[in-house]
This record gives C-alpha cells, structure tokens and sequence, in this order.
C-alpha cells in the first residue's frame, strides 16, 4: 500500500488527488514492489519556501518544488533507504511551493493541476535516485 500525506494550509487550494495520482503513478511506472511506501508533501508558500531553500539548500533562489529523500538511492555510498521497525518504507519528502506553482502553470500556459501533477511527479522521481537526465 502506497500512503501519500498531504499537508496543506487551507489558503491553498491544491488538489490534493492530483498530488497522489502524481505520486502512485511515478511509483508505479518504476515498479517499487509490494509492501507499505509513505510519501510526505507539504504545499507552502513562498516564506516558508525561501527559508527551506536557504536552510536545506545553501541557496535564496526561489524554487516550484524540492524534494528531501531519506537516502539518496542514486549514490554508491547509499546504505539504501531507512526502513524502520514498523516496516513502513518513508522515501521522503516533496515540497511544493503554491505561488510558484501558479507562476509556473501561467508560464507554460498550462491549467495548475497538470503543473502541479508534472512538478510532484518530478519530485517523486528525484525520491527514487533518478535525477535529470
């Protein structure tokens, strides 16, 4: 079973089913077998996202989406992801960034649930180890 938690503050109108079809559907198509899989994602607003990106990332540029994992998969030195003893395999942590999601759907001329589906799809692959390739 694949558990995906949404947290959002209720200025944001997110649609959190598209967050977890994003989610399932990454999930899936890389085939992460049987057993229980937790995703968290947190939809912020831009504050919150500078103070993420500056504390966690070294960096004051403005980011649609971040993605925390609990072990990164795509390195060597990777011991694999932390499975603890109540068997619940928790890959991490994606981090949407409300107004940028907007800017970004207006950007590329698109309706904001397929941005906020490519962006939370994206994260979810960054989740899994695979990064731009």
């Amino acid at each position: 079973m694949i558990r995906v938690l949404v947290k959002s503050d209720s200025r944001y109108p997110v649609n959190r089913k598209i967050i977890k079809r994003a989610v399932l559907d990454t999930l899936d198509v890389v085939k992460t077998g049987t057993g229980e899989i937790e995703v968290s994602v947190f939809v912020v607003g831009a504050r919150k996202m500078d103070q993420i990106s500056r504390e966690y990332l070294g960096d004051d540029g403005m980011h649609a989406v971040l993605s925390f994992a609990y072990e990164d998969a795509a390195t060597e030195a990777s011991k694999g992801f932390i499975n603890p003893g109540d068997g619940i395999l928790r890959l991490g942590d994606i981090v949407l960034c409300w107004p940028q999601v907007l800017l970004a759907a207006s950007r590329d001329g698109v309706m904001v649930d397929d941005e906020v589906y490519k962006l939370t799809a994206h994260a979810a692959r960054h989740l899994l180890g695979r990064h731009h390739e």
